[in-house]
């Protein structure tokens, strides 16, 4: 029976360039989808699932990271003075959320270097990885996403990626996977490519920026070449696992948004204030009347 999952791994380091001129100063894990900023979404995911022990992989300029999962102690001062308690609550909520450590890539050498800062953490423990671009949605009775993975990989023993069905136009935005079904929503992948061209899908199932894997998952990124580039790529590691039939694809229950892809962040937010008990009525009300509005002027 495969380890327990209590660690997780959020890889942070990049630029954000879809989203520039905003990420030049701004951290792109920063952005707020209504009231939160992404990353909040993706620790508050792995929380609920269990993991309390949380290494967030950054970069230069995202100090302000750091900054926002500890404490501020000027700001709770003077709403401690001002008597306003709900706010305090609200702004130390973040302060004891995960046991949260950090380590800088000082390079940009890609998702797998990234990955590699983490041995030190995760020592002989499998842990989580989970991609701040993608923010999964489940309903409060749904196990979260990440957990959904951490419950196939302790069952199956093997490294799990998450798998979600994309139409034939998004198959090169994604890894795409070759499979056998062995269960509801499982598959054992047999081959995994990066980006394919759609004449050169395998099938319509992309994997996402959610992964669960074993500890010597750093010897496999060891054994990898490198690309053209010289980047060794996370995807070609997971290629070496599915060729040792050792690597699993979940399909998993919940709606994910692309938070690094402006149209899908927008949904995002609108979606989720949408779901707000403080916005979700007036938000519908105010959608309903645009409607009317866009409609006339078709």
């Amino acid at each position: 029976m495969a380890k327990k999952v209590t660690k997780a791994v959020i890889p942070a380091a990049g630029f954000g360039t879809r989203f520039l001129p905003v990420t030049k100063s701004v951290c792109k894990e920063m952005l707020p989808i209504v009231d939160k900023p992404t990353i909040q979404y993706i620790v508050e995911e792995a929380v609920a699932a269990g993991i309390k022990d949380i290494l967030i992989v950054t970069g230069k300029n995202k100090k302000i990271l750091e900054d926002y999962f500890d404490s501020a102690p000027e700001l709770e001062s003077l709403l401690e003075q001002d008597k306003k308690e709900d706010l305090l609550r609200l702004c130390r909520s973040t302060e004891g959320m995960a046991n949260i450590h950090y380590v800088r890539q000082s390079h940009a050498t890609g998702f797998a270097d990234a990955i590699m800062l983490a041995k030190t953490f995760t020592g002989d423990d499998p842990f989580a990885i989970l991609l701040g671009d993608d923010i999964i949605y489940t309903p409060n009775d749904v196990r979260p996403g990440i957990g959904q993975l951490v419950d196939c990989f302790e069952e199956t023993g093997n490294p799990t990626v998450a798998v979600m069905e994309v139409p034939d136009a998004d198959i090169p935005k994604y890894a795409n996977i070759k499979g056998e079904s062995i269960g509801k929503n499982r598959y054992a992948i047999e081959k995994i490519v990066e980006k394919p061209a759609v004449k050169d899908k395998f099938s319509n199932r992309a994997v996402i920026g959610r992964y669960v894997v074993d500890s010597d998952i750093y010897d496999v990124i060891r054994s990898t070449p490198p690309s053209r580039s010289g980047e060794v790529y996370f995807t070609d590691a997971l290629g070496l696992l599915a060729k040792q039939n050792r690597l699993v694809g979940c399909v998993f229950e919940g709606k994910r948004y692309d938070a690094g892809n402006k149209q899908e962040y927008l949904e995002a937010n609108i979606e989720y204030a949408l779901r707000s008990k403080e916005l979700g009525d007036s938000m519908r009300s105010y959608i309903l009347n645009l409607s009317k509005t866009l409609e006339e002027k078709k």
